[in-house]
Parts: structure tokens; C-alpha cells; sequence
């Protein structure tokens, strides 16, 4: 996942994975009986769902008109009921439910809805997910309990997209929000903590946890040694951070399956990294499997292309095997010679690239330096560099990046924006600045159709060209890491998507009950 995408599109495992702090968060003191403390790896830039903050429904301060269930399978939220559809697709309507309050105590009526996505949808409000919505035409809140979309034209994932927060008419406060969701927001120190209430009018039933304090702490190592201390009740870590916790007395590790991929991405416009001889070299030499036994401790499964084998769209033939041997004849035909150094060039130019990554991910700095090790076998000099993201967002077009992106949702979430060359350059979306004409063509046929078999070989199309491309080296589906201390009834693992929203384990966490 991309720092954009980690810190703004998510409340992280429903607030349970985000958080970059230097310094250990200042935990309240005194009896905690009724706090739960969540270590968390990213911090937000804002907690606006119209700014892009948790858009796939894993907030807990705000609700959509739709949420999913820990399955994915979707469900109403603020909706009465599932939306009806108009015959031409272009119609969607969804009717609330009665007596919806804000957390202020003020009604959320129709018109809250229309001016969110108004809102998100206004070229001025610069949203990070406006282009997830562009289908949308209009919207009209024709009586205080209806609202009407109406599409430019059929988009299949329309109403998965609802599952984004609603604002109060006339707001779009960023570090003070106030939602309709099962916890009210009552403070934010940068850099240190959120801390959360729970909302005892809650239309879904007031949460048995009353109080939650999101603790932000990027370093992998030092969550795993709060969460034994106790500092904190639950995190996420990567599988060799929690191993030590398994079989620990009044702890439990739960190990959800995920999207969430790791993959190298190239910057495609530079003489050694936009050589497609190369890309596709070291994704030869790659050796995924010894990856996801060593350094994921069996945790996750190769991977090759960007939708996950677990999910109806995944194409098989983007399968791959691990052959030094072909990598090396294709370097050779490229006419990248080999050196007495072992370290091939061309024309004068070394085949050599920086592959940076977050310097307090762990598991991302093992997959550099194996990845490393892998290139060194067939004369590549890869060189693993640990930075902080500001420095990472960067350098996106000049250097390789450990990035993590993943959905098991639509195959239109993240795809698109990662791979359209509308969007090359922009940040974390298409940071390689990948631009192949056929790759449009595929994702925007995906977008537009409405007809589900059209879209099936569409995104199919799509996964071959970027395989066929390298545009990423693609290394390992994660299993999910989760650790919790104490006994809670209502923990309901599920499938999560990079950011561990929606369907992570703490998504559900406004529903748990400690154990009797």
C-alpha cells in the first residue's frame, strides 16, 4: 500500500493498522477496564471519508449507506434496504433509514448523502478517490429519505462504492469529525493518538468497548513489544514479529487471508529499470516461495499479477515459475553483458537501480534484500535503500519501491488508478508512469460495461498485459497478522484488503464483547 493510500483512504483495519509516530505513544494512565488500546503502523492526514479517508467502509467514526460483512457480501447500513436499479443501469436508488442521527445529535437526512458525494465529486475539494466516482452524473435527494444517483453511464461497482462515509451537510472537517458511526471522535494528537467514544445512540446498538485509543506506532518491532507488555490490547504485525506471541498465555494470533500484495514496482521512463529485458529478468529469478517460507513464515502465497487467486477475476495464465537460467538468456539477447564483477551492462550503463522501501517495515526490508539477492544471481545490482515515505513519494519516478496495493473487491478498486496513464505520475497512483494504450482500453471497457461476462474478459485482458509488460515484479499475497490480548466474543475474521479495512479483523470491533 502506498503512504497515500495507507494513511487516507482507510481507518486501517478499522482503525486497527495505521500510525507513523517517532516516539512511544503517551497511554492513558490509571485503571483501563473500559479502554482498548490498538497499535497502529500509519498516521491519518485527515479524517475526511470526502478526502478520501476510508472510503471501503472500515471506519468506525463514520457510516455509508452500505457496509459489508466480514465475507464482503454487502449489507445496509444507513440504506433501509439494498438500492433498486433502474433496467439501464443508470438509475440507483437508495431509501434511508428513519431516525438516523449524527453524533451531535443533528438528523442525517437524504441531503447529507447528496452533499457528500457532491462534495467528493467538486474538482476544488482535490478528493484522492474522486475518480472512483466519476460514473456518477448527479445526485438528488428528492424527500428527506430518498437519494437518487444518476450514472453517465452503467458502472457494476457503483453500489460497493457506498459503502463511503456520509458528512454533515455543509462540512468538511478534516481533524475533528463528527459521523453517525459507532464511535464519536473526541481527540487527535499528531503524532501520538486518536481517541474515540463510543456513540450510545448508535442505530446498530451501543458498543460493549466504550472507549478506543488508537496508538500510532510505525515500527513493527516496537508493536509487537507493547502489545507484550500490554501497552496495547491488539495489532497487527508482520509473521515473524508475532511469532513470539503465539501460544502466549491470554493472547490470540489470528491469521486472515488477504488481497494485500507486495510487489516491486519500476519506474518505466529510466535507461535500466524502463528496459522491459530487465523487468522481466529479475521477475524470472524471483524465488516467491522461498519468500512466503522465510520471510512470511508460510503466511501468504506467490504472486504474479495483481488480483489475488482467491478471488473470481484472478486469470490463471499470469501464473509464473522461478528460472534463472531464462532470465540470464534474455539479459544475454538483450544485449546486457555480463561483467567481471558480475554485474551486467550495456552500452556502458551498469545494470544497477536503488529499490527503496519504508525504513521501519520489516517486511518489506526482508523482501528488498531478497529480492537483492535474487538479482545479484543473474547479474543485476539492486540496491535496497530504507526511507521515510516523504522521501519514497519523491523519488517514485526515478527509483524501484517495495510497494503494497491489493482489493478483493471490484477488480476496478486500485487497478485503475495504478495502471490508467491519466494518472502516471501522480503520487502513488501510476507512480512508474506506465502508459500502454491497450491497458487503457481494457480498464476502461471494465468500468464502463455493465454486462458481467464483458467485464470478466476485459479485466482478464488487463492482467495479461501488465504481465506481459512487467510493469510490477509481483512477490507475495500476505496473510494478515492479527494479535489480541484477552478474550472477546464476536471476532469474526474475514478478508481484508491492503489497507484492512473492510472485513479485517477489527472492523468488526464496535460488535465484541469481552468474554464471560
Amino acid at each position: 500500500m502506498t503512504k497515500l493510500l495507507q494513511k487516507s483512504a482507510t481507518l486501517c483495519a478499522a482503525l486497527a493498522l495505521a500510525g507513523a509516530a517517532c516516539s512511544a505513544p503517551q497511554l492513558p494512565t490509571g485503571p483501563r477496564d473500559d479502554t482498548f488500546v490498538l497499535g497502529l503502523s500509519s498516521e491519518f492526514d485527515n479524517l475526511s471519508p470526502v478526502l478520501g479517508f476510508s472510503p471501503d467502509g472500515g471506519s468506525l467514526i463514520f457510516d455509508g449507506l452500505m457496509s459489508r460483512s466480514p465475507d464482503l457480501t454487502l449489507r445496509p447500513a444507513l440504506a433501509a434496504e439494498p438500492p433498486a436499479v433502474s433496467e439501464d443501469g443508470l438509475t440507483v436508488t437508495f431509501t434511508l433509514k428513519e431516525g438516523l442521527k449524527f453524533h451531535d445529535g443533528k438528523p442525517l437526512t437524504s441531503q447529507d448523502v447528496e452533499y457528500t458525494y457532491e462534495a467528493l465529486l467538486d474538482p476544488a475539494n482535490n478528493s484522492t478517490i474522486r475518480s472512483d466516482y466519476s460514473a456518477i452524473k448527479d445526485v438528488a435527494a428528492p424527500d428527506p429519505l430518498t437519494v437518487v444517483f444518476r450514472l453517465g453511464h452503467p458502472y457494476a461497482p457503483l453500489v460497493q462504492r457506498t459503502t463511503l462515509g456520509i458528512v454533515p451537510k455543509g462540512t468538511l472537517e478534516k481533524t475533528r469529525p463528527v459521523g453517525s458511526g459507532p464511535y464519536r471522535f473526541v481527540s487527535w494528537t499528531p503524532g501520538d493518538r486518536i481517541v474515540l467514544e463510543a456513540n450510545q445512540s448508535y442505530w446498530g446498538g451501543a458498543p460493549a468497548i466504550s472507549r478506543l485509543v488508537l496508538a500510532f506506532a510505525p515500527d513493527d518491532n516496537v508493536r509487537a513489544t507493547r502489545v507484550r507488555a500490554g501497552d496495547f490490547d491488539a495489532t497487527v504485525l508482520p509473521p515473524k514479529a508475532a511469532a513470539g506471541l503465539r501460544g502466549q498465555p491470554g493472547m490470540t494470533v489470528y491469521d486472515v487471508p488477504s488481497a494485500d500484495y507486495r510487489a516491486i514496482m519500476y519506474p518505466m521512463t529510466r535507461p535500466v529499470t524502463g528496459d522491459p529485458a530487465i523487468r522481466r529478468a529479475l521477475g524470472l529469478a524471483l524465488d516467491r516461495q522461498a519468500m512466503v517460507d522465510t520471510i512470511l513464515a508460510g503466511a501468504g502465497v506467490p504472486a504474479y499479477g495483481p488480483i489475488s487467486p482467491d478471488t473470481r477475476w484472478y486469470e490463471p495464465e499470469v501464473a509464473g515459475a522461478t528460472d534463472p537460467a531464462a532470465a540470464g538468456r534474455l539479459l544475454d539477447e538483450a544485449g546486457w553483458t555480463m561483467g567481471p564483477d558480475g554485474v551486467r551492462a550495456r552500452n556502458g550503463t551498469e545494470a544497477r537501480f536503488t529499490l527503496m522501501y519504508p525504513a521501519g517495515d520489516s517486511l518489506r526490508k526482508e523482501l528488498a534484500l531478497a529480492a537483492a539477492s535474487d538479482a545479484k544471481k543473474i547479474g543485476l545490482l539492486v540496491e535496497p535503500a530504507g526511507l521515510d515515505w516523504d522521501t519514497i513519494e519523491a523519488r517514485l519516478g526515478q527509483d524501484a519501491a517495495v510497494m503494497g496495493f491489493g482489493s478483493p473487491y471490484d477488480p476496478d478498486y486500485v487497478n485503475y488508478e495504478l495502471f490508467h496513464s491519466d494518472f502516471k505520475g501522480r503520487g502513488f497512483l501510476n507512480p512508474g508512469r506506465y502508459d500502454n494504450p491497450e491497458a487503457d482500453r481494457l480498464l476502461e471497457q471494465g468500468r464502463a460495461s455493465g454486462d458481467q461476462a464483458e467485464r470478466e474478459r476485459a479485466y482478464a485482458g488487463f492482467q495479461k498485459v501488465i504481465r506481459n509488460d512487467e510493469v510490477f515484479s509481483y512477490l507475495v499475497f500476505l496473510k494478515h497478522v492479527y494479535v489480541v490480548r484477552g478474550e472477546y466474543d464476536g471476532i469474526v475474521p474475514g478478508v481484508d484488503g491492503h489497507d484492512h479495512a473492510t472485513g479485517g479483523l477489527f472492523a468488526g470491533i464496535h460488535t465484541w464483547k469481552p468474554a464471560a
